[in-house]
Formats: C-alpha cells, sequence, structure tokens
C-alpha cells in the first residue's frame, strides 16, 4: 500500500465528522493508504475518545462506514475504515 495523496477530500470528511464526536478534536489523526481501487482510512484519536468514535454496540463506526461506502462508490474506489490506536 502507498501513501495517497488523490483522496484529501475523504481524509477531510472523515476528520470533519470525528472532530464533532470526540472531546479532543485537535489530536484526530486522519492517515490514507492506497491498493488499486482501495482506500484504507485510519483514523486515530486520543485514547479516551475511541469509544465515542467507535459508539455503542459499533453503530457510530457502522454508520461513518456506511458513508464511506457512499462517498467512494461515487469516486470509484472502495473505502475501508480502521480506527487505530495511538
Amino acid at each position: 500500500m502507498t501513501e495517497n495523496n488523490s483522496g484529501p477530500e475523504i481524509k477531510t470528511f472523515i476528520e470533519t465528522i470525528a472532530r464533532y464526536l470526540v472531546d479532543n478534536p485537535d489530536e484526530v489523526s486522519v492517515s490514507i493508504l492506497e491498493s488499486g481501487s482501495i482506500l484504507v482510512a485510519e483514523l486515530s484519536t486520543n485514547p479516551a475518545d475511541t469509544g465515542k468514535v467507535i459508539g455503542k454496540e459499533g453503530r457510530t463506526a457502522q454508520a461513518l462506514r456506511t458513508l464511506l461506502s457512499v462517498v467512494g462508490t461515487r469516486r470509484g474506489k472502495r473505502v475501508m475504515l480502521q480506527i487505530v490506536d495511538k
């Protein structure tokens, strides 16, 4: 996988949503990796905010993945979201 410079709108999209969900918005970071038509977005937050991004029973993370699926489909890409620990 390589660092993707062609997907800044997806990165901005994820960062914007995640910053509204957490208590420490300055600690939200997203990196985008690309492999062919697949984009892997790695979302990192303050450890205290990870649960807020995941949500109860993973519902918030699943909703974000659904939105990313729509955004990616419109751009001819498959977008996968990974929530990573710092």
